[in-house]
């Protein structure tokens, strides 16, 4: 997801969307997508509303990422749950949701096996954001 206005974030999100904001000299966005490939996921779908060609423009079809990457277009906010049935179309098999402007280092392989293993609907996994462990 990646289509907030991040209006708590201003005057830094007046001109450059959240998740594209740099940590470590790349977008938090960029981070995410390591954090998707290392667990095994290759194709994106990235709900994109506020300055989505930002976003279009940085990562492109995602080849250059290693990973498919295709957009779904929010025209006016849907919230988060309006975001992802948005995106229905490209969601044909089931799917993780995770933000694009959180860093997290959150075992994504245990959560989906955990899924799988129950042969669950639905899965909700709260993840530690870093800086939470960092204060640990």
């Amino acid at each position: 997801m990646a289509g907030g206005e991040g209006t708590r974030l201003r005057p830094l999100t007046s001109n450059v969307p959240k998740p594209m904001m740099p940590l470590a000299n790349r977008p938090m966005m960029e981070h995410i997508l390591d954090l998707l490939k290392c667990h095994g996921f290759d194709e994106v779908v990235v709900t994109v509303a506020f300055m989505a060609n930002h976003i279009r423009d940085w990562f492109g079809d995602g080849s250059e990422f290693g990973v498919r990457m295709v957009y779904a277009t929010e025209e006016t906010p849907l919230g988060t749950a309006g975001s992802v049935r948005n995106a229905m179309e490209e969601l044909t098999e089931p799917f993780l949701v995770i933000s694009g402007d959180v860093l997290t280092d959150g075992d994504l392989t245990k959560i989906v096996a955990a899924h799988e293993e129950k042969d669950a609907t639905v899965t909700i996994e709260y993840v530690r954001r870093i800086e939470q462990l960092a204060r640990s």
